[in-house]
This record gives structure tokens, C-alpha cells and sequence, in this order.
């Protein structure tokens, strides 16, 4: 059976070797003198991931734990049940014809080690449901809780230990589009920009019934910042005769905004996506020290204190998801100068972006099936050549019940028919990958 790593590879890369992480022998990263991130397959040969999530039965996220659907039932009719192994030899086939070389999250278990490299994710926000922090915009762990930690032991105990010898298995995602509640950033002039305001994470630990040990530990870091009360209202312009009245305003969704308190919030975020990152990482090595840790798939950019903890050795590989046209100024804000690789663990043509019409410069006389291809072919070319971006995934193997072709996410359509208006400018793409990436490389202005 053909592995994917037989696919086109650079002649060979001049890694600097105090960046490669991982261990030898198993899949690593690493950055090239030319500032470039690749992935290394054990045998110490660079690839860039082109990769689909979600490749399972039932053609949904969730993979271990997604319910069968009507995809999983056109599975049956057309590759019978006596004998699972047809329909994954099917699927690993179509794959390698579209120059995909990784199954990216959600994708399950019995297509692993079948000489494709695969991803794990673990979720460890769902594995003790009542230690998640679920207020406002937030739905993230308990990192305070000792219950959350014992519980992501067991999981990685579980999941972790069994593959820890894989030679095909990248690394593992930590969970998927946490919600960290975090403040927008301050545009030019002073006022809070981009997304609605709502209360961010101090705030909304501050609010927490007293069960919650972040409850705890926000009030004793607010405190010690402060020494009192009243100092508290003062220096974040509020006020606050008691703690029940900070708690009423989340409830109310009315959110803390002045300097004093963003510079509060700064610092209790940095310490709380620490604690998160870090009790992951060891978690993760504790059973399987062979694989790389990628992150916990941000929803677009989460936010500069968040991203300031998302570090070597905590986090190898920072993954990010991307709806929108991944833009260079975000490219280069998950990248961090060039300061560690990014993975896209989700990417799709299909979203507004890529199909309505501009106000201006548009691509006249295109259809909207003709402008979502031609804007989605640049997009991922882009992508595949910023020097951060070490692979990508496709957002989902097949359709969902809503999408309507040709404008479906999927690979295959529900009814597991192959998705042409995706897959031949996919395999296009991925097929040269690597040339462009070697192309971008060698001009000038490559940092």
C-alpha cells in the first residue's frame, strides 16, 4: 500500500535545529532556514499536510461520537455491511487520487495507520462536563479544578497510550473552538472594536457560583491585585458594594470595559490559558511523549493574551480554523513573527466570502460557482505558501443533510457521490503544494 509519504517532497530542507519539536523517529516540525515550517515524516523527509476532517461513517463532526445519519446510510447501500474494510479502502483511494495525504480531526478510528497520517482530538473541555465554565461567551475547562485534570489523565490514559507508537499519527488537537470570552482589541480611537461587547473571562469567573474553584481564584487574583473592595470598584471605575452586584451585571450581559480592568483581564487570561496549556501538554506526554500537542483549534484569532500562552513546549503546532479567507495579517498573528507553525484544521471555499459579490473589483460576468473557485484557489494557494503554514485541512469530508450543491462543504455528497466542484481544484492544488512552497521559498522576499 502506497504511504503518504511518497508524495512530492522537497529535495531536502536545511532545518534549523533548535526549532524542530518532536521526537525522531515519529512525526516532528520544524523551520527551515529559509523561515519556512514543514512537517517531518520519520524518516526525517519534509511534507506539507493536505488534509479532510471528519472522515467517518456518519460524515459529521464529532467522529468517535457522531450519531449516524443519511450519509452513513448510503454507506451501506453502496459498500454492504458484511465487511467494513470495503468502504475505508474506498475512501483511503479516493484520498490518495485527490493528493490528500492526512486525515484531519473527527476522522476515526479504522482508517488510522492504513499508511496516511492522521490526527487525534481529544476534547478534554467534554470529558467532565460539570467542570465547564459555560457563561456568557465563555465554554471552556475549569482549569482550577483538580476534577478536570484527574479526568483528562483517564482520557489520555485511553485514547494517548494506545497510539503512542504510531509512525503514521501527527499529534493531537487538545479540544475544538474553545470560547475564551475575550475583550476585542481597542481600535485608534480608544473604543472597543470588532466583535459585540459582551462580559469576558475575569468577569465572568468572578460571576461563577462558588462550586467553581475559577470562581475562587479570580476573586483571590482580583483581590490581591487590589487589596479591597472598594479599591476594586475604584481602580476599575464601578460600582461594586459586594460581589453578588458583579455577578448581577453578567447576568445581565452588561460587560467591564475600563482600562484598569482590561489590564486585569490581560493578566488572569495569560494565566489561565497557561494553566490550560500546559496541563494539556503533560497529560498528552504523560502516555505518549512520541507525538506533537496542535492546539485546541482556535475559532479565528482568540486574542493576544491567549496567543501569548500558546507556546514550545506547551503547544507544538498552533491550529486555527478558518471560515473566512485566511488573511496574511492573520496568518501572521497565529504565526508569531515566524516564532512557531500553524496548522488550519478547518478550510472551505464555500462560505459568503467566497461566493457573494464584492461592492467593488469584482470578478464580473463570473457565476457564483465561478467566483467561490476562483477566489478559493487563491486563497488556498496563499495559504500554502506563508511561510507559518505548515498544512491545512479540508472542513469536512462529506455533505450535511442542509448543504445544497454545488455549495455543499463536503468532498462527496450525502449520497457519497464524489463533489467534482470541489475535488479537481482541490487535487490541483494539493498535487502542488509543495512546488509552490518551494517557489515562495526561493524569492527574496521570503523572510
Amino acid at each position: 500500500m502506497a504511504h503518504a509519504s511518497d508524495a512530492p517532497q522537497p529535495p531536502s530542507a536545511d532545518f534549523k535545529p533548535e526549532t524542530i519539536r518532536g521526537a525522531a523517529g515519529f512525526v516532528r516540525v520544524g523551520q527551515t532556514r529559509s523561515g519556512q515550517w514543514w512537517f517531518i515524516d520519520p524518516h526525517g523527509r519534509p511534507f506539507f499536510s493536505c488534509g479532510v476532517a471528519s472522515v467517518n461513517r456518519s460524515g459529521r463532526a464529532g467522529g468517535r461520537s457522531a450519531q449516524p445519519g443519511p450519509y452513513t446510510d448510503a454507506v451501506a447501500r453502496i459498500h454492504g455491511t458484511e465487511d467494513p474494510q470495503k468502504f475505508v479502502a474506498a475512501v483511503l483511494r479516493r484520498l490518495r487520487a485527490w493528493h490528500v495525504n492526512t486525515l484531519g480531526a473527527w476522522s476515526t478510528a479504522e482508517f488510522f495507520d492504513r499508511g496516511m497520517y492522521y490526527t487525534e482530538i481529544l476534547e478534554f473541555r467534554k470529558i467532565a462536563p460539570e467542570t465547564t465554565i459555560k457563561l456568557g461567551g465563555a465554554s471552556v475547562p475549569d482549569v482550577f479544578d483538580p476534577k478536570w485534570a484527574e479526568a483528562c489523565d483517564q482520557w489520555a490514559a485511553a485514547i494517548c497510550l494506545p497510539r503512542r507508537e504510531s509512525r503514521d499519527l501527527i499529534g493531537y488537537f487538545t479540544d475544538h473552538e474553545l470560547g475564551w470570552a475575550q475583550l476585542p482589541p481597542l481600535a485608534k480611537s480608544g473604543r472597543a472594536a470588532g466583535r459585540p461587547l459582551r462580559p469576558s473571562l475575569l468577569q465572568i469567573c468572578l460571576s461563577l457560583e462558588p462550586g467553581f474553584p475559577a470562581y475562587h481564584a479570580a476573586w483571590e487574583f482580583a483581590l490581591a491585585a487590589h487589596g479591597t473592595l472598594e479599591a476594586l470598584a475604584a481602580a476599575w471605575e464601578m460600582a461594586l458594594p459586594n460581589k453578588e452586584a458583579l455577578r448581577q451585571l453578567t447576568r445581565g450581559d452588561t460587560p467591564l470595559l475600563s482600562p484598569g480592568y482590561r489590564q486585569d483581564h490581560e493578566r488572569f487570561t495569560r494565566e489561565f490559558a497557561r494553566r490550560y496549556f500546559a496541563v494539556c501538554a503533560a497529560t498528552i506526554r504523560k502516555y505518549d511523549a512520541n507525538h506533537l500537542v496542535l492546539g485546541c483549534r482556535f475559532d479565528g484569532t482568540p486574542g493576544a493574551a491567549v496567543l501569548a500562552e500558546c507556546v514550545y513546549p506547551s503547544v507544538d503546532v498552533l491550529s486555527a480554523n478558518e471560515a473566512r479567507e485566511p488573511s496574511d495579517e492573520r496568518l501572521n498573528e497565529y504565526g508569531s513573527a515566524g516564532s512557531r507553525p500553524v496548522l488550519l484544521g478547518e478550510f472551505s471555499w464555500t462560505g459568503d466570502n467566497f461566493t457573494r459579490r464584492a461592492a467593488t473589483g469584482d470578478l464580473r460576468g463570473l457565476t457564483s460557482v465561478e467566483r467561490m473557485l476562483a477566489r478559493g484557489r487563491a486563497a488556498l494557494a496563499r495559504t500554502m505558501t506563508h511561510p507559518a503554514v505548515a498544512g491545512y485541512a479540508w472542513q469536512r469530508w462529506a455533505d450535511t443533510p442542509d448543504d445544497q450543491p454545488p455549495f455543499g462543504g463536503g468532498l462527496v455528497h450525502i449520497d457519497d457521490r464524489e463533489a467534482r466542484e470541489h475535488t479537481e481544484l482541490l487535487s490541483d492544488l494539493n498535487a502542488r503544494a509543495v512546488a509552490l512552497r518551494l517557489a515562495a521559498a526561493s524569492r527574496p522576499s521570503n523572510p
